[in-house]
């Protein structure tokens, strides 16, 4: 074979050759559906950073928040190449928004389910100068004056907001709900005097560190660092850590959701992430592909029932 020849049939062959045999080739954008300064953003640059080891390729993170944590994720499953190359995190926001208004993205069918990686420590905050010493004092004054009290939360909808509207519920008492893009925002808000407390995950905590927010309740199983009673000992039966994982658009090759799931699962094991979701107090939450697929369904499902109970479910979800 003349050499000339051989070189044509050498393209040929790498033409040929599946693309993810070299995946990945270039950086990943990676989408933080929040705005900067937030929990999640500090979890996902952290992520990130980490990742670019394992994967031999520079992780980016790109903010697009709105929506309650889903403009970003929809973006991408409406618009991105399913090459591996764009890759998204998934609040559990998209379990329930189906059942409270129409949308244009199925939680489902729209998305490439990678790894579940972590969920958050929620919690509430007032401003250290506030009246409400404790979350006991924080109801009777919602019970006192009825949708008077104002609380921020990072969107309609959000973990924060439910887990608000359910301790109403439980309480019997009307709180007036400001969605805010994210808690970089809605922090802004509570600090500046316009609304009157924030719920929110563990982002508050640096306000909390520096003496200028004062945290009221938390929302898991134990409390955390900040020893604030959890709601379940002040007679609450609430607990949420709202779970999230990674996700891609839909039609990506299995290959490259494998090759992305391994290098991303020693990501979620290594020392400085571990060290990270210790900081932020969040939880290890590590799901394969197809067990985070198979969460997916069954918690869509599930959420149907936590939309109704705080009565958002709209009307004609079937």
């Amino acid at each position: 074979m003349q050499p000339i020849a051989r070189l044509a049939a050498v393209a040929l062959l790498a033409l040929a050759a599946p693309a993810f045999a070299q995946f990945p080739a270039k950086p990943i954008t990676l989408i933080c559906p929040w705005p900067p300064g937030g929990t999640t953003d500090v979890h996902l640059r952290k992520f990130a950073e980490i990742s670019q080891k394992y994967l031999g390729q520079p992780v980016v993170v790109e903010n697009k928040p709105g929506g309650g944590g889903m403009i970003g994720p929809a973006q991408m499953a409406r618009l991105a190449r399913a090459d591996g190359y764009t890759v998204a995190q998934l609040p559990i926001t998209a379990y329930r928004l189906p059942h409270q208004r129409p949308v244009d993205w199925d939680a489902l069918k729209d998305f490439s389910y990678i790894i579940g990686i972590t969920g958050y420590t929620f919690g509430v905050v007032v401003r250290a100068d506030s009246p409400l010493k404790d979350f006991r004092q924080l109801i009777d004054y919602a019970r006192a004056n009825p949708g008077q009290l104002s609380y921020g939360t990072p969107g309609t909808g959000t973990s924060p907001h439910l887990l608000m509207e359910e301790v109403a519920m439980k309480a019997g008492v009307k709180l007036l709900h400001v969605p805010f893009k994210g808690l970089a925002e809605g922090m802004q808000a509570l600090l500046g005097g316009h609304v009157m407390a924030q719920s929110d995950s563990t982002g508050w905590g640096r306000q909390v560190d520096a003496g200028q927010a004062r945290l009221l309740v938390t929302f898991g199983e134990k409390r955390t660092k900040w020893d604030a009673p959890t709601a379940k000992e002040l007679g609450f039966d609430i607990v949420s850590y709202s779970p999230y994982g990674l996700v891609g658009p839909k039609g990506m090759e299995q290959q490259v959701v494998r090759t992305l799931h391994d290098a991303f699962k020693k990501t979620l094991d290594d020392p400085e992430h571990l060290k990270t979701l210790a900081q932020l107090d969040q939880v290890y939450w590590y799901k394969s592909s197809e067990d985070y697929a198979r969460w997916a369904a069954e918690t869509l499902a599930a959420e149907r029932a936590t939309i109704e109970r705080v009565g958002l479910l709209a009307k004609d979800a079937k």
